[in-house]
Protein backbone atom coordinates (compact mmCIF):
# COMPACT_ATOMS: atom_id res chain seq x y z
CA UNK A 1 0.00 0.00 0.00
CA UNK A 2 1.25 3.44 -0.98
CA UNK A 3 0.23 6.22 1.43
CA UNK A 4 1.12 9.90 1.28
CA UNK A 5 1.46 11.52 4.71
CA UNK A 6 0.35 15.14 4.48
CA UNK A 7 1.01 17.81 7.09
CA UNK A 8 -0.88 21.09 6.68
CA UNK A 9 0.93 23.89 8.50
CA UNK A 10 -0.16 27.47 7.96
CA UNK A 11 2.01 30.29 9.21
CA UNK A 12 -0.90 32.27 10.63
CA UNK A 13 -2.36 31.22 13.97
CA UNK A 14 -4.22 33.81 16.03
CA UNK A 15 -4.81 31.75 19.16
CA UNK A 16 -1.28 30.33 19.36
CA UNK A 17 1.12 32.33 17.14
CA UNK A 18 3.86 30.38 15.34
CA UNK A 19 2.71 27.19 17.05
CA UNK A 20 3.83 24.86 14.23
CA UNK A 21 7.50 25.66 14.81
CA UNK A 22 7.31 26.42 18.52
CA UNK A 23 9.61 24.14 20.50
CA UNK A 24 7.95 21.29 22.39
CA UNK A 25 10.14 18.76 24.11
CA UNK A 26 13.25 20.02 22.35
CA UNK A 27 11.90 19.94 18.78
CA UNK A 28 9.51 22.11 16.73
CA UNK A 29 5.88 21.02 17.09
CA UNK A 30 5.72 20.01 13.42
CA UNK A 31 8.65 17.68 14.03
CA UNK A 32 6.53 15.34 16.13
CA UNK A 33 4.32 14.56 13.11
CA UNK A 34 7.27 14.34 10.73
CA UNK A 35 9.06 11.90 13.03
CA UNK A 36 6.04 9.61 13.43
CA UNK A 37 5.55 9.65 9.65
CA UNK A 38 9.07 8.29 9.17
CA UNK A 39 8.15 5.21 11.21
CA UNK A 40 5.26 4.15 8.96
CA UNK A 41 6.42 1.62 6.32
CA UNK A 42 3.44 2.32 4.05
CA UNK A 43 4.25 6.04 3.78
CA UNK A 44 5.95 6.91 0.50
CA UNK A 45 6.54 10.60 1.32
CA UNK A 46 5.89 13.12 4.08
CA UNK A 47 4.64 16.24 2.31
CA UNK A 48 4.37 19.52 4.20
CA UNK A 49 1.99 22.07 2.71
CA UNK A 50 2.66 25.53 4.11
CA UNK A 51 2.48 29.17 3.10
CA UNK A 52 5.35 30.12 5.41
CA UNK A 53 9.02 30.15 4.38
CA UNK A 54 10.26 29.53 7.92
CA UNK A 55 7.98 26.52 8.40
CA UNK A 56 9.10 25.20 5.03
CA UNK A 57 12.74 25.59 6.03
CA UNK A 58 12.19 23.80 9.35
CA UNK A 59 10.22 21.01 7.67
CA UNK A 60 13.03 20.38 5.19
CA UNK A 61 15.63 20.37 7.95
CA UNK A 62 13.58 17.73 9.75
CA UNK A 63 13.49 15.51 6.66
CA UNK A 64 10.08 16.29 5.18
CA UNK A 65 9.24 17.05 1.55
CA UNK A 66 8.13 20.66 0.92
CA UNK A 67 8.81 21.68 -2.69
CA UNK A 68 6.48 24.69 -2.89
CA UNK A 69 4.54 27.24 -0.87
CA UNK A 70 0.78 26.88 -0.65
CA UNK A 71 -1.19 29.48 -2.69
CA UNK A 72 -2.51 32.45 -0.71
CA UNK A 73 -6.14 31.61 -1.51
CA UNK A 74 -5.70 28.32 0.35
CA UNK A 75 -3.93 29.86 3.33
CA UNK A 76 -6.13 32.60 4.78
CA UNK A 77 -8.40 32.37 7.83
CA UNK A 78 -11.38 31.34 5.70
CA UNK A 79 -9.59 28.49 3.92
CA UNK A 80 -10.39 24.92 4.85
CA UNK A 81 -8.13 21.92 5.20
CA UNK A 82 -9.96 19.88 2.56
CA UNK A 83 -9.16 22.33 -0.25
CA UNK A 84 -5.52 22.48 0.85
CA UNK A 85 -5.37 18.68 1.03
CA UNK A 86 -6.83 18.25 -2.47
CA UNK A 87 -4.37 20.82 -3.82
CA UNK A 88 -1.45 18.87 -2.34
CA UNK A 89 -2.89 15.54 -3.49
CA UNK A 90 -3.40 16.72 -7.07
CA UNK A 91 0.14 18.04 -7.26
CA UNK A 92 1.72 14.94 -5.75
CA UNK A 93 -0.09 12.46 -8.00
CA UNK A 94 0.68 14.52 -11.10
CA UNK A 95 4.39 14.38 -10.20
CA UNK A 96 4.77 10.97 -8.57
CA UNK A 97 1.85 8.82 -9.65
CA UNK A 98 -1.25 7.55 -7.93
CA UNK A 99 -1.41 6.70 -4.25
CA UNK A 100 -3.75 4.41 -2.32
CA UNK A 101 -4.43 6.68 0.61
CA UNK A 102 -3.88 10.16 1.99
CA UNK A 103 -2.91 10.26 5.67
CA UNK A 104 -3.45 13.67 7.22
CA UNK A 105 -1.18 14.23 10.21
CA UNK A 106 -2.18 17.45 11.93
CA UNK A 107 0.87 19.01 13.59
CA UNK A 108 -1.28 19.91 16.60
CA UNK A 109 -1.55 16.23 17.62
CA UNK A 110 2.02 15.49 18.73
CA UNK A 111 1.48 12.46 20.97
CA UNK A 112 0.15 9.88 18.50
CA UNK A 113 1.43 6.34 18.96
CA UNK A 114 2.70 4.28 16.04
CA UNK A 115 0.64 1.30 17.25
CA UNK A 116 -2.61 3.23 16.78
CA UNK A 117 -1.55 4.56 13.39
CA UNK A 118 -0.81 1.03 12.19
CA UNK A 119 -4.18 -0.07 13.54
CA UNK A 120 -5.87 2.63 11.46
CA UNK A 121 -3.94 1.68 8.33
CA UNK A 122 -4.87 -1.96 8.89
CA UNK A 123 -8.54 -1.02 9.09
CA UNK A 124 -8.27 1.01 5.90
CA UNK A 125 -6.51 -1.71 3.92
CA UNK A 126 -8.45 -4.77 5.10
CA UNK A 127 -11.98 -3.39 5.37
CA UNK A 128 -11.97 -1.80 1.90
CA UNK A 129 -13.43 1.42 3.31
CA UNK A 130 -13.23 4.97 2.02
CA UNK A 131 -11.87 6.56 5.18
CA UNK A 132 -10.82 5.98 8.77
CA UNK A 133 -11.06 8.76 11.35
CA UNK A 134 -9.54 9.02 14.81
CA UNK A 135 -12.25 9.49 17.46
CA UNK A 136 -12.39 9.69 21.24
CA UNK A 137 -15.23 9.40 23.76
CA UNK A 138 -16.81 12.81 24.14
CA UNK A 139 -16.73 14.45 27.57
CA UNK A 140 -19.99 16.30 26.97
CA UNK A 141 -22.71 14.00 25.66
CA UNK A 142 -24.74 15.71 22.90
CA UNK A 143 -28.00 14.74 24.66
CA UNK A 144 -26.90 16.78 27.66
CA UNK A 145 -25.97 19.93 25.76
CA UNK A 146 -27.86 23.21 25.51
CA UNK A 147 -28.27 26.25 23.31
CA UNK A 148 -29.12 29.79 24.39
CA UNK A 149 -31.62 31.77 22.35
CA UNK A 150 -32.77 35.21 23.51
CA UNK A 151 -31.20 34.47 26.89
CA UNK A 152 -33.31 31.32 27.30
CA UNK A 153 -31.63 27.97 27.94
CA UNK A 154 -32.94 25.15 25.75
CA UNK A 155 -31.77 21.57 25.00
CA UNK A 156 -29.75 21.49 21.80
CA UNK A 157 -31.50 18.28 20.68
CA UNK A 158 -35.24 17.78 20.63
CA UNK A 159 -34.77 14.17 21.70
CA UNK A 160 -32.56 15.21 24.63
CA UNK A 161 -31.65 12.86 27.43
CA UNK A 162 -31.57 15.26 30.37
CA UNK A 163 -33.44 12.79 32.55
CA UNK A 164 -31.32 9.80 31.52
CA UNK A 165 -28.51 8.60 33.76
CA UNK A 166 -25.06 8.95 32.22
CA UNK A 167 -24.48 5.18 32.32
CA UNK A 168 -27.68 4.67 30.31
CA UNK A 169 -26.76 7.00 27.46
CA UNK A 170 -25.49 5.57 24.19
CA UNK A 171 -21.76 5.95 23.65
CA UNK A 172 -20.84 9.18 21.86
CA UNK A 173 -17.58 10.07 20.15
CA UNK A 174 -15.86 13.16 18.78
CA UNK A 175 -13.27 13.43 16.01
CA UNK A 176 -10.02 14.16 17.84
CA UNK A 177 -7.87 15.35 14.91
CA UNK A 178 -5.04 12.87 15.37
CA UNK A 179 -5.78 10.50 12.45
CA UNK A 180 -7.41 10.97 9.04
CA UNK A 181 -6.86 8.37 6.31
CA UNK A 182 -8.90 8.55 3.12
CA UNK A 183 -8.82 7.32 -0.45
CA UNK A 184 -7.98 10.03 -3.01
CA UNK A 185 -11.18 9.30 -4.93
CA UNK A 186 -13.38 9.74 -1.87
CA UNK A 187 -11.68 12.99 -0.85
CA UNK A 188 -12.13 14.50 -4.31
CA UNK A 189 -15.73 13.33 -4.66
CA UNK A 190 -16.99 14.15 -1.18
CA UNK A 191 -14.69 17.09 -0.37
CA UNK A 192 -14.64 15.87 3.21
CA UNK A 193 -12.63 13.44 5.30
CA UNK A 194 -15.88 12.15 6.80
CA UNK A 195 -17.80 10.18 4.20
CA UNK A 196 -20.60 7.63 4.30
CA UNK A 197 -19.17 4.42 5.68
CA UNK A 198 -16.19 6.00 7.46
CA UNK A 199 -14.71 3.67 10.07
CA UNK A 200 -13.66 4.80 13.55
CA UNK A 201 -10.20 4.46 15.01
CA UNK A 202 -11.12 4.71 18.69
CA UNK A 203 -8.44 6.40 20.80
CA UNK A 204 -9.22 6.25 24.51
CA UNK A 205 -6.01 7.90 25.68
CA UNK A 206 -6.38 11.60 26.49
CA UNK A 207 -2.68 12.01 25.80
CA UNK A 208 -2.76 10.49 22.32
CA UNK A 209 -5.85 12.47 21.38
CA UNK A 210 -4.57 15.83 22.65
CA UNK A 211 -5.09 18.59 20.06
CA UNK A 212 -3.03 21.71 20.81
CA UNK A 213 -5.07 24.77 19.90
CA UNK A 214 -4.62 27.21 22.80
CA UNK A 215 -1.92 28.33 25.23
CA UNK A 216 -3.60 26.20 27.89
CA UNK A 217 -3.33 23.15 25.62
CA UNK A 218 0.37 23.92 25.13
CA UNK A 219 0.98 24.19 28.85
CA UNK A 220 -0.78 20.87 29.36
CA UNK A 221 1.41 19.27 26.69
CA UNK A 222 4.53 20.56 28.44
CA UNK A 223 3.21 19.24 31.75
CA UNK A 224 2.69 15.80 30.23
CA UNK A 225 6.22 15.76 28.83
CA UNK A 226 7.70 16.76 32.18
CA UNK A 227 5.63 14.19 34.04
CA UNK A 228 6.03 11.27 31.65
Amino acid sequence: MKILALILARGGSKRLPRKNIRILGGIPLIGWSIDIGKLIPEVCDILVSTDDLKIQEVAKQLGAYSPWLRPKELSDDNSNSVDAAIHALDWYESEHGEIDGLLLLQPTSPFRKIKKIQEGIELFSTQNCKSVLGVSPTHAHPKWTFTIEKNILSPLLTDHGLNIRSQDLDSAYVINGSFYLISPTALRQEKSFFVKGSLPLVIDSNIESLDIDTEQDWQYAEYLLNKL
